[in-house]
């Protein structure tokens, strides 16, 4: 489902005492084995055009739905009762969803009209939040996640997850820090985690409920077992070892992997057939990004709001299907690390746009393709609509115009050289899907008018018959006519004695034999005939035939896709991958993006880099920059005033980065960018009241993360460090992270600051430099040119800011006041630079030298006025100050 936030699912309150089973209804005995079997679940029970839900199930749909809560069996016992629509349903049950409850569907299996005594019903399907398929409850632009966890130790937890919808699959092994950045990322709608002992929660799964991600749902251990495993992947995909796939067959991803095909299995009730095998994703190969760099830098989604728009996929997404949509999605949380992989990416890319006609028709030509990979995972658990065949035809018969388009691109072709070949199956699944369903059939079965005309000649007669009644009794009567000689006689119909034949007292000496009399009227007798009989039985009961028929075909036709599944999902890849580089294709073209040159050094130089979301909404007025980090590089401080532009100007270096490290071009006049293996963003911060921490605590252990995580090919970018705490404190650890990035981890490092006294390390050590933001003064007005320089600053402006903010102007003057006062305290006092080492006597020191104070104190004390005592006295003081 989209990517709203869940909470874990809650726990519905227990049902309520069953009543005396002589006082229920054997509908509410029959419900009530159900809700037994299901006891987590909220029960949909159908009852004729509607689901019910009774007892403490109905308290909490009415409370979470908006429902009136009724009652039936009313009386003494009343049992509470809400109900919904069955054709309006699916609303129903996406707020369901979404507020963490499970459903258990509860279906009518047989015809009310034909049941003799009570109707038979079975749970068909149990809906969770990562089990979801049906369109109308997910977010096509989005994935929705199933992902299991099992945590064999610290350094080795398995992590799988499979997106229901589209079949695909994805497994890994990592630590458990790694894993819980993947989650982070990915986001699930549930996660599925071992059942443990009391008081044996392991530490991945406690942080996976404090931090309220996903619905997680507790599964029986040996569901997480290597036997197990063996015989689940041996019955899903017919093989005997993973170690095809790339897996040992203990590894902890494999487990998890096979503990989500039970809950499949269990929740859907209908074969997997289109779950794929796992992909190893192997963490090595990507860019790293923790949770915290991944909210800070907005790349999915906003921090104020959880909105996509303002965050970076908002500001890049140009693809034109639903399927590209959720691949950028997936590009963006993996960015590789193979300079070879995205350069063939880059490559595509620059094709696109050196083929401006084919780039413009492909575009056109993808907005119409439909979502290919959900569609086939509804056909394979048995949920596709008549409309789902339809389209998925059109798409068909439209993809062989993109392999055209795609033969005179060779560069975009090696992206995709499998999806040329293709042509043929195309073609033929869309001939027999435009022969077999009509192109703009009705929504659902129920309704008929689904299956293409000539497809079954018993259906077309049928139709015929539904359609053309009255041509056929107006033929029929000629042909009684002519065949009696009584001209007269007529074919009728009324709704007591249903069609008969009127013939005249006058001729009816000539009526036939074989004929039936069935009713005298005045002057008339009426009768009726074989023939006439068995088009009566057809005709009322033609639409409910047809509509069988109809459903009978649906499902031989869903029979005879079901081996093309394979090659479906193929063909969904393709397209979803040649969207993604069509639309950073428009993205490039349409903001004047370059191709970064992409190496493996350290070096990171951007000539005229620009904002990619902060450019689109400002526009023209967006000041770009320029970056020039060398390969002896390490530190760059920037310092300036509030509002000028030092936090845009790291955050823009971060995106960029991703950006090109997905294959993108960014937005830049050049560029030429150093892979990075890990990405880090300390910008800002709050309280996690959740786990007791306060907005220096969770500021202190991101940058403990990063401090022993960050390697010389690693990227970090830190945002006033040390704010969180009283001044004093906070530059003493400024300082010091300063001094360990720049003589330690060695990272690349674009550092943010008001301290201005860290301005002193660029002259310290190599590697480290100044740059500042250009501000300029007139007539007490500070104009921000928000351009990035070479060199430090030792003003912040800050009142300057207040104003612009709205600070009442008393407030501001008296500002102005203090800062005076406090700027001539200061005067004298020693100044800030780093740790003193040996032999540099021309270095101050962090803190006041005792030293300086004693010599001080002696160079002012007439030696020669003292007394041997006081002179005693003073040595003391003075060795104690020392010590």
């Amino acid at each position: 489902m989209s990517q709203a936030t869940h909470e874990p699912t809650p726990t519905p309150p227990p049902t309520a005492p069953p009543l005396d089973d002589a006082k229920l209804s054997p509908a509410m005995r029959q419900y009530q084995q159900f809700k037994a079997t299901h006891p987590d679940y909220i029960l949909f029970f159908r009852m004729g055009d509607f689901y019910e839900m009774f007892w403490d199930d109905a308290k909490t749909a009415a409370r979470v739905l908006g429902l009136a809560l009724t009652s039936r069996s009313k009386g003494q016992d009343p049992i509470p009762m809400a109900g919904v629509p069955f054709h309006s349903v699916d609303g129903y049950l996406r707020k369901m969803i979404t507020a963490g409850f499970k459903v258990a569907i509860c279906e009518q299996t047989e015809n009310a009209a034909e049941a003799k005594g009570l109707i038979k019903r079975e749970v068909v399907r149990l809906m969770t939040p990562g089990t979801i398929t049906d369109d109308p409850l997910l977010d096509g632009r989005a994935d929705n996640y199933l992902a299991a966890v099992f945590p064999v130790s610290a350094e080795r937890v398995g992590l799988a997850w499979v997106e229901l919808s589209t079949g695909a699959c994805w497994a890994s092994s990592a630590t458990e820090k790694q894993v819980m950045e993947e989650i982070t990322r990915l986001r699930p709608a549930e996660i599925l985690a071992p059942e443990l002992p009391s008081g044996q929660l392991h530490a991945i799964a406690e942080k996976l409920r404090q931090g309220g991600i996903g619905a997680i749902t507790s599964r029986p251990g040996w569901q997480f077992t290597a036997h197990h495993a063996k015989e689940m992947i041996q019955k899903q995909w017919q093989v005997a070892t993973v170690a095809g796939f790339g897996f040992a067959d203990d590894d902890p991803a494999v487990l998890s992997a096979a503990a989500i095909l039970s809950y499949l299995q269990e929740t859907q009730k209908s074969p997997l057939t289109h779950i794929r095998p796992p992909r190893r994703h192997a963490v090595e190969d990507y860019l790293a990004i923790d949770g915290a760099t991944w909210r800070s830098l907005e790349i999915e989604r906003t921090i104020r709001g959880e909105s996509l728009e303002g965050s970076l996929l908002g500001a890049i997404d140009r693809t034109r299907t639903s399927m590209g949509a959720r691949l950028l999605r997936q590009w963006l949380r993996s960015p590789r690390r193979d300079a070879g992989q995205i350069q063939i990416r880059q490559t595509a890319i620059a094709a696109l746009l050196d083929s401006p006609a084919n780039l413009r028709a492909i575009a056109a030509a993808l907005g119409d393709f439909c979502d290919i990979e959900r569609i086939v995972g509804r056909l394979c658990v048995n949920r596709a609509g008549p409309r789902d065949l339809a389209a998925l035809g059109r798409c068909l018969n439209a993809a062989p115009e993109l392999f055209d388009r795609l033969a005179s691109l060779p560069g975009v072709a090696q992206v995709d050289p499998e999806l040329g070949a293709m042509r043929p199956f195309c073609e033929s699944r869309a001939a027999f899907l435009a022969s077999a369903v009509k192109s703009d059939p009705a929504p659902h079965l129920r309704e008929g008018d689904v299956i293409a005309d000539g497809f079954d000649a018993e259906l077309d007669r049928l139709r015929q018959i539904a359609t053309n009644s009255q041509q056929w009794l107006a033929n029929y009567q000629s042909q009684l006519a002519a065949q009696t000689g009584i001209t007269s006689l007529k074919v009728s119909y009324n709704k007591v004695f249903g069609y008969y034949i009127e013939v005249t007292e006058t001729h009816r000496h000539k009526t036939p034999a074989e004929w039936t009399r069935k009713q005298t009227v005045r002057n008339a007798e009426r009768y009726i005939t074989p023939e006439l009989k068995q088009f009566e039985e057809e005709v009322l009961t033609a639409r409910q035939r047809c509509i069988a028929l109809e459903q009978q075909l649906f499902e031989q036709i869903r029979q005879q896709l079901l081996p093309d599944v394979t090659e479906l999902q193929e063909l969904a890849y393709g397209v979803a991958r040649l969207d993604v580089l069509a639309g950073l294709a428009v993205l490039a073209a349409e903001r004047r993006y370059c191709r970064p040159v992409i190496t493996n050094d350290r070096v990171l130089n951007i000539i005229d880099g620009r904002h990619p979301v902060l450019e689109q909404q400002v526009g023209k007025q967006f000041v770009a920059n320029d970056l020039r980090f060398g390969n002896d590089d390490t530190l760059l401080l920037i310092t300036g005033p509030n509002m000028a532009g030092k936090s845009t100007y790291i955050r823009q270096t971060a995106l960029l980065v991703l950006m090109a490290q997905i294959g993108s071009f960014i937005p830049a006049a050049s560029a030429t960018i150093g892979l990075a293996d890990r990405l880090f963003a300390r910008i800002g911060a709050s309280d996690e009241l959740h786990s007791g921490q306060s907005t220096f605590m969770v500021e202190m252990t991101e940058t403990a993360n990063i401090l022993n995580n960050a390697t010389e090919h690693s990227l970090v970018i830190l945002d006033e460090i040390g704010r969180g705490t009283s001044t004093l404190d906070g530059l003493s650890l400024a300082w010091a992270i300063a001094e360990h990035i720049a003589e330690q981890s060695r990272c690349r490092t674009l550092f943010a600051t008001h301290y201005h006294e860290l301005t002193d390390l660029a002259q310290r050590f190599k590697g480290v430099r100044n740059l500042n933001v250009v501000v300029r003064e007139w007539e007490e007005q500070v104009i921000f040119l928000h351009r990035i320089v070479e060199g430090s600053t030792d003003r912040s402006y800050g009142i300057h800011v207040a104003r612009l903010a709205g600070v009442p102007p008393q407030v501001l003057k008296r500002a102005r006041q203090l800062l005076s006062e406090l700027a001539v305290q200061h005067v004298g006092k020693p100044k800030l630079s780093s740790r003193r080492r040996p032999g540099d006597d021309s270095q101050l020191q962090l803190f006041a030298d005792p030293r300086a104070e004693i010599a001080q104190t002696l160079a002012a004390t007439d030696m020669a006025g003292l007394t041997p005592q006081q002179a005693m006295e003073l040595v003391k003081k003075l060795k104690e100050k020392l010590t």
